[in-house]
């Protein structure tokens, strides 16, 4: 007798790709199946219009469990549980402690203690962070910089004192000689005395294999808009360098790699991020075997996600908060040891209470509530997802090896050849978003258009300025964010003395197309902070024209449909004069025709939406 099982699924017969394809073929009724269907990613990752059973046949890692090399699926057995990491900058100690006590208290298991704007720390001001948290059960991070070796000795008095010999400390000290290279182009103070010191800092925490010395930050590289590929293929070949350095002077390169940390940012593309992350740990094992071939001493190398900078707003912030989120669930979902969500407002300030508790609150849902710490690797079989990451190591690890044959990561950031491979990347990505092929919602596309916002932002934070490195060697790599063009556009109306530019709807005609191309328009012109009047419809070109003139408006667009464009254009721009600029909404057949009578400025689709701003801008005499 058939089970139960048998009998509901005897209607559906398994179709394999080939049936698929025929099916696919006959739909498209001749059209290139490439252009239609295929998607082609920033990593030149060919993306299928669908997954199937038979594209995981030749993955080699489909057979591995959790906890086994090359840890595809991770260093977890148990649980997906991760640490909620929140990060502190420390100005005043005592008020950093205080902060970091309630962020425990009230859920977070993992803080960090930025101590980069304190300028010199004291012992005695170290051990009142230390001492502070005594007793709670967390993980203790550093963001050092060059007094990661001071720091590290303050660590080590602090527990001898306490006479904690035999604690266990997890944690890390976040030392990152080659992030100091690509951020600012120079070493804390030369690569040979940084490289001795991390050799140094890795002998001191023998005693805390759970402590970490050396990070890798490719999350720099997400910052400024890299590829997936690139981040994971630069990160790579810094940790690789790291390990070449380091076992040169006689370290075992598995034991450095215990006392390292993969710090990846966590972008928007959803299903990418997840596979980004699993791709990262089979890399790192592959890089291992170049060194060791005993697997079973491989650990998995730890990876602490931070969300990235590249996609976040000014305006609209709290669209923030769902970027934030989708960016974390991928980060746990592809199985993060650490994550730090940044809160959704400290892209232009220093962010709140509020704010603070949203970041720590949106880890806390994913965990108490979404239970997303209960399956280990709940990617695993997924037909696409399992692609993506075979898809994301293949092409990592060719410009990995691209690297290598340039001389490794120092060299190849020296002669300008990593910045000069991610610039073409963010240039390709800016224009997606000047064009809004990538939207920005709230910045780009729909933004509010009442919102204004000069008043709370800190420019210092908002628009980062290369470090200021006298010993600079190589240029560093520009860190910043999408939004940023638009954002000055929007800062600058909002600064005007007179008020905002005023944009002024002149609907005539045809009912659909008028309302449209007035939406469109409107839409447009907020995106760089213009005070839109839309209009139900006007009779005539001089009834149009005198409502603009009696709203002193600096800009009229013309929407109705191309058929009426010839007439009604030439009409309202004889009346205007030169009081106000024309725009067209649309790009009409007669477009040719208008230019001829010196109608210069059209918007639609095509339009680069950034460039066209800006040069309303310079028209308008705004700075």
């Amino acid at each position: 007798m058939k089970s139960q099982h048998e009998r509901l699924f005897a209607e559906f017969p398994i179709t394999g790709a080939t049936e698929w394809e025929a099916r696919i073929n006959e739909d498209l009724k001749g059209a290139d199946y490439e252009k239609k269907l295929i998607w082609k990613t920033l990593e030149n990752l060919r993306i299928k219009p669908y997954y199937t059973a038979e594209d995981l046949i030749d993955l080699p890692y489909m057979q591995e469990i959790p906890g086994n090399y090359p840890f595809t699926r991770g260093g977890k057995t148990g649980s997906n549980s991760w640490e909620i990491r929140q990060d502190f900058r420390v100005f005043d100690v005592g008020t950093a402690v205080a902060k970091a006590q309630a962020a425990i208290d009230r859920g977070a298991t993992a803080v960090g203690f930025d101590l980069t704007a304190k300028g010199d720390l004291y012992y005695h001001d170290f051990r009142k962070l230390i001492n502070g948290l005594a007793g709670k059960p967390v993980s203790l991070n550093f963001i050092t910089g060059e007094n990661a070796r001071d720091m590290l000795d303050y660590l080590v008095r602090v527990f001898e004192e306490q006479g904690n010999h035999s604690v266990t400390l997890s944690g890390s000290m976040g030392y990152d000689p080659l992030g100091q290279l690509t951020s600012t182009g120079g070493y804390y103070r030369s690569a040979g005395e940084d490289l001795e010191a991390a050799g140094m800092m890795v002998n001191a925490v023998e005693k805390w294999p759970d402590f970490r010395i050396l990070s890798i930050g490719s999350n720099l590289f997400s910052d400024s808009g890299a590829s997936l590929v690139q981040e994971l293929a630069y990160g790579l070949a810094m940790a690789a360098e790291y390990l070449n350095r380091l076992t040169d002077i006689g370290h075992s390169a598995v034991d450095v790699s215990r006392h390292m940390q993969w710090n990846l940012g966590a972008g928007s593309s959803f299903f990418m991020e997840i596979a980004k992350i699993r791709a990262a740990r089979l890399l790192f094992s592959a890089l291992l075997s170049a060194y060791d071939s005993d697997h079973s001493k491989f650990p998995a190398i730890f990876i602490h996600s931070i969300t990235t900078s590249w996609n976040k707003t000014l305006y609209d912030p709290n669209v923030n908060m769902l970027r934030l989120t989708t960016e974390a669930m991928a980060a746990i979902l592809g199985g993060c040891n650490s994550l730090t969500v940044k809160p959704y407002d400290s892209w232009y300030k220093e962010p709140g209470d509020f704010s603070e508790r949203i970041a720590r609150n949106i880890q806390i849902i994913l965990k108490e509530e979404s239970y997303l710490d209960k399956v280990v690797d709940p990617a695993a079989g997924s037909y696409y997802i399992e692609s993506l990451t075979d898809g994301l190591v293949e092409n990592a690890w060719q410009l990995f090896l691209k690297v290598d044959e340039q001389g490794g990561y120092v060299r190849s950031f020296m002669a300008g050849k990593i910045q000069e491979d991610i610039h073409k990347t963010v240039s390709r990505r800016s224009e997606l978003v000047s064009s809004r092929r990538e939207v920005l919602v709230g910045t780009n596309q729909y933004p509010n258009f009442q919102e204004t916002i000069s008043d709370q932002v800190d420019p210092e934070i908002a628009f980062l300025k290369p470090a200021d490195n006298p010993d600079r060697l190589a240029e560093p790599l520009v860190i910043g964010r999408a939004a940023e063009g638009f954002e000055k556009l929007r800062l600058a109306s909002e600064k005007q003395k007179g008020g905002r530019p005023r944009v002024f709807m002149l609907t005539f005609g045809n009912l659909a197309m008028r309302l449209a191309r007035s939406q469109f328009s409107c839409n447009f012109f907020a995106c760089a902070g213009y005070a839109v009047t839309d209009n139900l419809g006007f009779s005539s070109a001089k009834e149009g024209v005198e409502a603009a003139m009696k709203a002193r408006a600096d800009i009229i667009v013309v929407c109705s449909s191309d058929e009426e464009y010839a007439v009604i254009v030439p009409e309202v721009a004889a009346l205007a004069g030169d009081k106000a600029i024309v725009v067209v909404a649309g790009a009409p057949a007669c477009m040719d025709e208008l230019r001829q009578k010196g109608i210069t400025e059209f918007i639609h689709v095509r339009s680069n939406v950034l460039e066209t701003l800006s040069r309303f801008h310079a028209k308008l005499g705004i700075a």
